[in-house]
């Protein structure tokens, strides 16, 4: 699994349109055999940041698999008016540190 961390700066007026796209554009994610899942974060001190984490199945499957299918060009369709507002993408390893509570205790 490749998280995707994806950074954006939304001015308060296309916070509502932003989250909307991502409604339509986690539609073309699911369809997708290489994205494992999504989630968008708010953050709470600054409303204007936002944290998108989309977890590939490699970066392979990512970047030949996805961008180059008909699904990338509907999913850019819908966020790329948002691209000028991502000061960061970017593609990270899982390191072993990691822990969650519902993993641990068996709970989904």
């Amino acid at each position: 699994m490749l998280p995707e961390i994806i950074r954006y700066q939304i001015p308060a007026e296309k916070r509502v349109a932003f989250e909307q796209a991502y409604v339509d554009a986690g539609a073309i994610l699911r369809t997708s055999p290489h994205c494992l899942g999504y989630e968008l974060l708010q953050a709470e001190k600054d409303p204007a940041n936002f944290v998108l984490i989309i977890r590939w199945d490699s970066t392979a499957g990512h970047l030949e698999g996805f961008r180059r299918s008909a699904e990338f060009r509907a999913f850019v369709a819908l966020v790329g008016p948002y691209m000028p507002h991502m000061p960061e993408m970017e593609h990270y390893h899982v390191t072993p540190v990691t822990w969650h509570r519902a993993a641990a205790e068996g709970r989904p």
